[in-house]
């Protein structure tokens, strides 16, 4: 029987998974005609069509579909696989690369991840991007754990462990008030200018929904996504935000912004994204340990 060339494998899987030949071969550093040429070689050794060739476009075939499970598998194990020798698992020092959606608190993550801050034997290696982006990743070992405000689901060819590891009230934030009388909510909402998580945000589905069944109209000053900005316009423009506590928690101690109210059936969830692995590494575990 003849050896899988894992040459071979990894090209088409590299293809199947960008969906471009062009930008694959650039990725790699091959001609476009070489890396089309080594996959018909896979394909002719295997007996299948993997793609199927429309002009400029391929289309995975169904062969190809069952090709590609196998692939993502075996890529994964050679990513964890590098995982656990780049740890140290075994050894003293150990890596723990963790991602976290762009639009999620600092404050939070910098809590989170705490106990393993400044630990000899851990090296902390931490990336920000988009959730699909770092969920890719993720299935590669080339991260050992999500952090998100949005849940992911299982998946029949990626078993996602998804559990949540907070759940925090929102909170409306602003300058200090003085002597002013308390803040009613939702009857002072008209006299503010409000800062406010952009549309893809769950709090803000929540609070809008909370406005509608209220029959409240806010006036809206900014909408934002990132959360790092949100706090630092809370704290400089004069506004009211719509924000969990912790995104603010170091400017609320200091005085420099003072909590209004607590926004009443509206919440942040925060979840730790894992996938399954033959090694888990004990600095992960830890922090799992604690949710």
């Amino acid at each position: 029987m003849q050896r899988l060339n894992y040459r071979h494998l990894y090209y088409f899987w590299s293809v199947a998974r960008e969906g471009n030949l062009t930008r694959v071969a650039e990725q790699l550093h091959v001609s476009q005609s070489a890396l089309s040429a080594q996959i018909r070689q896979f394909e002719e050794q295997l007996g299948y069509d993997l793609f199927l060739r429309e002009g400029r476009s391929l289309k995975i075939t169904e062969a190809g579909r069952m090709v590609l499970g196998y692939a993502d598998g075996i890529f994964a194990l050679g990513g964890e696989l590098m995982a656990v020798v780049g740890s140290g698992h075994g050894g003293r020092l150990q890596r723990l690369r963790v991602g976290a959606v762009a639009t999620l608190s600092r404050n939070f993550q910098e809590n989170f991840l705490r106990p393993v801050m400044g630990m000899e034997e851990v090296q902390l290696v931490l990336e920000s991007g988009g959730l699909e982006e770092l969920l890719a990743r993720l299935s590669v070992h080339k991260l050992d754990l999500v952090l998100s405000n949005r849940p992911v689901t299982p998946e029949a060819e990626q078993p996602w462990r998804c559990r949540r590891i907070a759940r925090q009230p929102v909170c409306l934030v602003g300058p200090p008030r003085g002597g002013a009388a308390p803040f009613r909510f939702p009857q002072d909402l008209h006299g503010v200018k409000l800062l406010l998580p952009g549309h893809t945000s769950d709090i803000r589905t929540q609070f809008d929904l909370l406005c509608e069944d209220l029959k409240v109209e806010a006036k809206i000053f900014a909408e934002v996504d990132d959360m790092a900005m949100l706090r630092l316009l809370t704290r400089d423009s004069g506004g009211v935000s719509l924000v969990p506590a912790v995104v603010v928690q170091d400017e609320l101690r200091s005085g420099v912004l003072e909590q209004y109210c607590v926004v009443p059936k509206v919440h942040e969830n925060f979840y730790a994204i894992t996938t399954e692995r033959q090694f888990q590494p004990a600095a992960l575990e830890q922090l799992l340990a604690q949710s």
